[in-house]
Order: C-alpha cells, then structure tokens, then sequence
C-alpha cells in the first residue's frame, strides 16, 4: 500500500478507516490497545472480546475488518478459534501473542491456518514501537484477501489427492515461488501432491527464524519428505526441498545426468534472500525439463524469472486471483503473458503432475 506524505501513514481507504476488534483475555491489554490504535486516524476500534466464544458474537454483529488475537484465553484457544474461523467466515487476523515468536511452531500453526500476520506480544509490558507496529500491520492487512483460501488442516476430499498410481514421472524438476499467504498456500497445494511427487524446490519469503518450523511442520503433515535445501543435495523424486533465508539464494544445476541444489551468492533481488527470480533463473539452460509455479505473494519476485523460463521450454502455472491473499506475483506473470495455466489453488498440484507425467500428450 503506497504511503502518504503526510506523517508517513497509508491514506484511509476510500476514506473509511478500518475496523479492528481486540480478542484477548486481559482487560489491562485490551485498554493498552484500544487506547494505542485510537491515535491513529486510520483505524476505528469497533469492539473488544475476553474469549472466543464473545469474539463470535461480535464479529457477527460488527463486522470488523480485521481482528487482533491471542493465542492463551479461555474456555478456546486462539488457534482452535482461528481454524474454526477461516473454515466459516474467513477474515483477515493478526496473531498478537506472547506465544508467536518469531519461528515458534505457535507461529508458523497461525500462519498455516490462514493468519494474515503474526507479531509477538512482549513478554515484558506493550511499549509504544511494538502499539504503533501493530497499527501498521492492521491497516496493511486490509488488502488481503481472505475469502477462498484453504489452510492445511480441513478437509481434502480423497479424489482431489493425486495417487502414486496414476502418476509417472517424466523428469521434470517443479521450481515454486510464494511470498504473503504462502505458508498456507504451499501446504494445500503439497498436500494434494502424491508421496513419489516429483523434485520440487521451493523459494518462498519467510523470515530465516521461521523456516525450522516450517520445513518441521511439512513434513510431519505431508507424505513427502521435506527438507531445507542444501547446496549439492541431489534433487530426487518425493523430495521437497525449502531454500533458506540468510546470506544466499538457492538455485538448480544440472550435473551430468541429475540435478542438484546450488546456492548462488548474490545481493537480494526484489528485496528478498532467497528470491524466487533467482531460483528461475538458474535452471534456464534446462527450462524444457522445469515445471514452474508462482503462488500468492506481493509484488513480482519471480515473473521476469518465469518469462525466461517459458521462453526457453518450460511449463509455467499460476494461481488465480480469486484464492490469491495477495495477487502480487501471479498478476505480473498473467500480465507478461507466459502463463499456460491459472488455476485455483486447489488445483494447481493436479496442474503440475499433469505437467510431469510421462504420459501426458
């Protein structure tokens, strides 16, 4: 969202400001917030809840955009709340806990389930630079859209899983770019993926600190093997391998007959270690044998990548608009044109074996 010059704060969209409830079980907190959020011209607090079962009640009757929520209260859990939540009336939330630290599983959990946003709730006292980050939090969240996107822990219809049976693998490497929404967008699309999935590597925008418990979490939940990409780990069939954050960006090469990660030192492109531009870009001597894939995101990381990919061969995918949080990424390959399929989320892994079944065509 593009900043006002005046007191660096975002414009009001279309003038209205936008309405937060509070969900949290202190009511020496719930003041420190309300009091905090009501200097900030852009936000309007409509109401504060002491559990979930109140939340509920008044969610329906003030229909806030966007909600702020603890993880420890009682009688539910914020995160059984959240599940229960993105199931039956998506919206977008901000985890405000002491418990979402930065790579936490309570974090990553939130994220997977369909949080917009995670900030954590210093243990020590609510000081004002941590009241003011959240404000600004809040206002960008209302550019999310939270009404299509699933989360890793409903419900997927058997038929929608690819069996290993109807699967055979052509040779082909699966290179895929996230960045906003992604944690819960790659669970969906790699739980729908079948065990013997074909290599993929995947460069998605995340804080180092998160990625352990993301690549934990993954491969509990999946059938796959999921693992951080190292550089010369050789890419196999059923392995998904994450790029790390930090000082390089992960790539492919192809070393005789097979392929390996490759880290590439670099400064960040699009403002991102690891940049999904930088993963495309490293397979372009094999682009006939990749299978590429933009997902929900912010910005265009990874379009000029896929455009020199879909140029020299390769398949390319991206997600639609409707199940994108943010139509960032996907928009700017749609644009380019270079696209050959863009799908629903709930699609997309039947796109990408298709793509890499032997006998296809």
């Amino acid at each position: 969202m593009p900043m006002s010059r005046q007191n660096g704060k975002s414009p009001k969209v279309d003038g209205r400001k936008t309405k937060v409830l509070i969900v949290d079980d202190q009511p020496s907190v719930q003041t420190l917030i309300r009091h905090a959020l009501s200097k900030d011209d852009r936000i309007e607090v409509v109401g504060a809840a002491n559990d979930a079962y109140q939340a509920r009640e008044l969610i329906k009757k003030l229909n806030p955009d966007v909600i702020t929520l603890d993880v420890e209260m009682p009688r539910m859990s914020g995160l059984e709340f959240l599940e229960r939540l993105m199931r039956l009336r998506p919206m977008p939330v901000i985890m405000f806990s002491s418990l979402t630290t930065q790579g936490s599983e309570h974090a990553v959990r939130a994220l997977s389930l369909g949080a917009v946003d995670v900030l954590p709730k210093p243990t020590g006292g609510l000081d004002d630079a941590i009241l003011k980050k959240l404000a600004t939090r809040i206002v960008s969240a209302t550019r999310f859209n939270r009404t299509k996107v699933p989360s890793m822990n409903r419900s997927v219809d058997q038929d929608d899983i690819i069996k290993e049976s109807i699967h055979r693998w052509n040779g082909k490497i699966v290179l895929l770019g996230a960045s906003t929404g992604g944690v819960a967008a790659v669970e969906t699309v790699l739980r729908r993926m079948p065990a013997d999935c074909p290599p993929i590597v995947i460069s998605q925008h995340m804080p180092e600190s998160f990625l352990k418990s993301f690549i934990k979490r993954l491969d509990e939940h999946l059938p796959q093997r999921v693992i951080e990409a190292v550089d010369g780990d050789e890419l196999l069939p059923g392995h998904v391998y994450l790029a790390p954050g930090g000082k390089e960006h992960t790539g492919i090469r192809r070393v005789g007959r097979r392929y390996e990660i490759a880290s590439i030192a670099a400064p960040k492109r699009n403002g991102h270690i690891p940049s999904v531009d930088e993963l495309f870009m490293s397979a372009s001597e094999t682009a006939e044998t990749v299978t590429a894939v933009l997902l929900t995101g912010i910005g265009k990381d990874g379009a000029d990548g896929m455009r020199g990919l879909k140029q020299r061969g390769a398949y390319c995918i991206g997600q639609d608009e409707e199940t994108c949080v943010v139509y960032g990424m996907p928009r700017a390959a749609a644009e380019m044109g270079i696209l050959d399929e863009q799908l629903p989320l709930e699609q997309v892994a039947r796109a990408i074996c298709a793509s890499c079944d032997s006998r296809r065509g």
